[in-house]
């Protein structure tokens, strides 16, 4: 009996936790769709091809713009890298679009505070720079080849690839009707339901280890363990141990606040939290796919350099934050003494379930289910592969689902959704 009650007593806290973040976690995967919907990822290799301040800004700011899955993250850096981008450009783009992303930061200001939504954003952008000058030092053109010829092999990685090339953009017509219009409803339900489908198994693994850290784990342990009796080691400890931790944890993307949340609880430093939520693109299923995506010798280079971004980033904008008094105090979490209750998170929540249920039918109904099944299905090694119009994902002529003769020239598409999108 005492083991059930321990296993129901980290459910209602992940469950409680996942309730107070409901909304904003919608609200920022809506944001990213509508995004998604306007900026082409067709158009984003060519602005990444050369590693100076400017490929630099783009990379940051196009990255920010793209889904936070860090496996999708990882998929479209070698497509664009493939298609031209330079390695340190395609590179910055991932960690910026797992780092600086909407929903993130969204769930970040809830469980956790502004404090850390500014230092999440603003330490991102220190690690992306810091990143860029390890990378102008360190990284040597023979390993770029190799990396290049690694990547043109086309290995695949994870079924995430295909939710990394899918490009659901409209760039014609004005700015907004590209938004409010059927096409774009359209366009943003399915954008909002893949990266729910590529995110929801880290989202929930990351609430259940929270969930069960928080209950079976004394705070006690976690003090000890980050050294909390003696603040000026707490203070390096901890940004070198969070990306361990993180890389150990199998999750990533924003299936990581919860469990960053459970470790400020329990006396890790601020620059610690941060230096963990970078490291989502260091757990070890990734480092397997840098591996088959740039081979391992470049997969261990990515993990040394990001190692000692993460770490050097988040030790100085905790620091920096210290020094201004910016940086909370109080360690203790609400959200995990908190129940639901009528107001206005309960209405909210309420309210972001309705709009999810139009989604849903909307994407539904224009052969989204269809879609998720293609993106299961990868071609081949070697096969040649065609460009689906509609969604972006690469299909093998002889294998795709539909195909149209237009103007005398044969489009291949991945599902009769992309089909009926062009009908």
């Amino acid at each position: 009996m005492f083991v059930v009650n321990a296993i129901l007593h980290a459910l209602q806290i992940s469950l409680f936790m996942l309730w107070e973040v409901l909304w904003p976690l919608a609200f920022g995967f809506l944001l990213s769709a509508m995004v998604q919907t306007v900026v082409s990822k067709r158009a984003v290799a060519s602005a990444l091809g050369r590693p100076d301040l400017r490929g630099f800004a783009l990379a940051c700011g196009l990255g920010a713009a793209s889904s936070s899955c860090s496996y999708a993250a990882v998929a479209v850096a070698r497509a664009l890298f493939r298609r031209g981008a330079s390695f340190v450009n395609a590179i910055i783009f991932e960690f910026a679009s797992t780092n600086l992303v909407f929903e993130l930061g969204l769930v970040l200001l809830i469980l956790l505070g502004w404090q850390f939504v500014a230092a999440e954003f603003a330490g991102g952008l220190l690690m992306a720079v810091i990143l860029w000058i390890l990378f102008k030092v360190t990284l040597r053109q023979r390993m770029v080849d190799a990396a290049r010829r690694q990547a043109e092999r086309g290995v695949s990685g994870s079924t995430h690839e295909a939710h990394g090339e899918m490009d659901v953009s409209i760039t014609d017509g004005p700015f907004l009707s590209r938004i409010i219009s059927p096409r774009g409803f359209t366009a943003i339900s399915h954008a909002f339901y893949m990266d729910l489908n590529a995110l929801y198994v880290d989202l929930g693994l990351g609430f259940l280890i929270a969930g069960a850290l928080a209950a079976w784990v004394p705070n006690s342990w976690w003090q000890a363990f980050f050294l909390t009796d003696h603040p000026t080691l707490n203070e390096f400890w901890s940004p070198l141990i969070g990306p361990v931790i993180s890389m150990l944890s199998f999750v990533c993307s924003v299936g990581n606040v919860p469990l960053a949340a459970v470790l400020w609880n329990g006396g890790i430093s601020f620059g610690g939290v941060i230096s963990f939520l970078f490291a989502d693109l260091i757990i070890l299923p990734i480092l397997n796919i840098y591996r088959k995506y740039y081979g391992g010798r470049t997969a261990l280079y990515l993990l040394g350099v990001s190692y000692a971004a993460m770490a050097l980033a988040g030790f100085l904008v905790g620091g920096a934050f210290q020094l201004l008094g910016l940086a909370p105090t109080n360690h203790h979490v609400a959200v995990f003494n908190t129940q639901p209750m009528w107001n206005y998170t309960t209405f909210l929540d309420i309210a972001f379930l309705a709009l999810m249920a139009v989604m849903a039918w909307r994407f539904v109904t224009t052969g989204g289910i269809e879609m998720l099944r293609a993106h299961g299905r990868r071609p081949q090694a070697g096969a040649k592969l065609v460009r689906d119009p509609v969604c972006g994902m690469s299909v093998a002529p002889a294998t795709a689902t539909e195909h149209v003769e237009y103007m005398g020239a044969a489009h291949y598409f991945c599902s009769t959704g992309s089909t009926r999108s062009v009908a």
